[in-house]
Order: C-alpha cells, then sequence, then structure tokens
C-alpha cells in the first residue's frame, strides 16, 4: 500500500475527541505508522443520516446473520500470536508482502497510543479458527457432529477463549460523532461467504444505533475500492470539500 494518496500529513497532539471529530471532517485520518500521524487523502465517508439498507445489503446481512460483533477499547488485553498473524497474512494476500507486519498489528492493539482506540471483534459462534487452509478443509470435512476440545499448546491455534470463535477483526478510530472502520483483516480462506462485506455492514449498523453523525470507510483510489460505494448517503472529500458526486469519483480511479 506505498501508493496511498496523500495531499498533507499533520501530527497531532490534541487527542481530543472534538479534535480528532475535526481533523476527519478536514479529510484527515489516522494512520498506522506513528501515533498521532494524520493524512490528509480522498476520504470517503457516510452520512448516517441518509443510510438507510438496500436489497443487496440486505441480502449480506441474511447471508452473514451468524456473524456477531463485539466492539472492545484498547489496548486489547486478549491480544494473541494468532490475530496478529492473521492481519499479516490478510495484508499480504491482499496488498503484496510486508504490507503489515504482525508486530505493527500487535504494536497497534497492545502499545500505547491516542489514536487507535477501538477493536471491532466479529465471531461465528461454534466456530473454531485456525490458520492453516489445510487444516481449516480438514477440520470442515471431519467435524461434523464432533465437538472439537481446546488446547492451549502455542503450536495450535485451537484456544477456549472468545478468539477461537473470531473470523476477523477491525482496528478501529471511534468518538461520539465518529467511527472510521479503518484497518480491517479476515480469514480469507474461510467458506463464510461474504464476510468481508458482512462485517463492513456489522460496523455500519453498529454507528447508525450509536447516533454517530458518519462512519468513514478509509479512501478511493484503486480501482478494487469501488465496492465501497454501494452504501447510500456516500459522500468523498476532493481535497477541499465533500461531494456527493460519486460518478465523477469513479472516473478518477
Amino acid at each position: 500500500m506505498s501508493d496511498y494518496l496523500v495531499w498533507a500529513e499533520q501530527r497531532i497532539t490534541d487527542f481530543s475527541e472534538a479534535n480528532i471529530t475535526a481533523m476527519y471532517d478536514r479529510g484527515f485520518v489516522c494512520v498506522r505508522p506513528e501515533n498521532g500521524l494524520m493524512q490528509q487523502t480522498r476520504s470517503i465517508r457516510i452520512d448516517l443520516s441518509k443510510f438507510e439498507l438496500s436489497s443487496e445489503n440486505k441480502r449480506i446481512l441474511r447471508k452473514t446473520e451468524d456473524l456477531d460483533l463485539t466492539i472492545h477499547t484498547l489496548p486489547y488485553k486478549n491480544y494473541t500470536w494468532e490475530i496478529g498473524k492473521m492481519g499479516k497474512d490478510f495484508y499480504e494476500q491482499k496488498f503484496g508482502d510486508g504490507t503489515f507486519s504482525a508486530n505493527k498489528i500487535k504494536e497497534l492493539l497492545t502499545g500505547k497510543r491516542d489514536d487507535f482506540n477501538r477493536l471491532l471483534c466479529y465471531v461465528i459462534p461454534n466456530e473454531v479458527r485456525d490458520l492453516s487452509e489445510e487444516t481449516s478443509s480438514e477440520l470442515t470435512r471431519n467435524s461434523k457432529g464432533v465437538k472439537l476440545s481446546a488446547s492451549k499448546d502455542p503450536s495450535t491455534s485451537l484456544r477456549s477463549a472468545q478468539d477461537d470463535n473470531a473470523v476477523g477483526y477491525c482496528i478501529a478510530v471511534e468518538t461520539p460523532e465518529i467511527l472510521h472502520y479503518s484497518y480491517p483483516f479476515y480469514i480469507l480462506h474461510s467458506t463464510y461467504t461474504n464476510l468481508g462485506m458482512g462485517m463492513m455492514l456489522r460496523a455500519i449498523a453498529y454507528a447508525k444505533e450509536q447516533n454517530k453523525k458518519y462512519i468513514y470507510l478509509g479512501s478511493f483510489q484503486r480501482p478494487g475500492d469501488i465496492y465501497k460505494l454501494q452504501f447510500s448517503g456516500m459522500v468523498w472529500f476532493d481535497g477541499e470539500v465533500w461531494r456527493d458526486d460519486l460518478e465523477e469519483l469513479k472516473k478518477l480511479n
């Protein structure tokens, strides 16, 4: 993700909710390299007062009806190496080697950061997570009707904590007015279809239920970002103002 579009950078020391919300309104977003670093980019957000579920959104929610979302404050006390590996593998497969290291994920989730303050945890009850595609396929074939025992051996990813059932996470920024759905990652080889979109829709629903004004979904700068534009109430930052002309936005990609 080295080609990330950046118009300006600021390092903030005022981490008040009001200042962070104001910075986001100016097109800046919190980024991972260091605490307090914000970059101005072609940010996109949903005006939640105008958001309504489309028929496609509803279809995805039905397909992912077993997916549960829980919100955790950072630092995350239940962090394990498996979470870092899930994130590293996700970004490596999506964007290439060295995109997002397990150590950086651990730093964001367990270190002293004043910007990223939430972890969205997505769980499928009674699902067992494994980081090996081969092992996952074997479990799928052999576990029907069988209760699998958990193990605390660090050489295996079968554990008894809630995170055993976690199929995805998102590192986020939350204030009373906004939610930034910043760094999502999930099991790419999961047999659970539409997982990524199901995660995003639940985050949008959570933000709306919490009476927030906006949910930020990152930036729009690659052809692969087109999926983000399917939501009603979507607007984008052009470097100066927020606009709702999505056809114009598509021409820039």
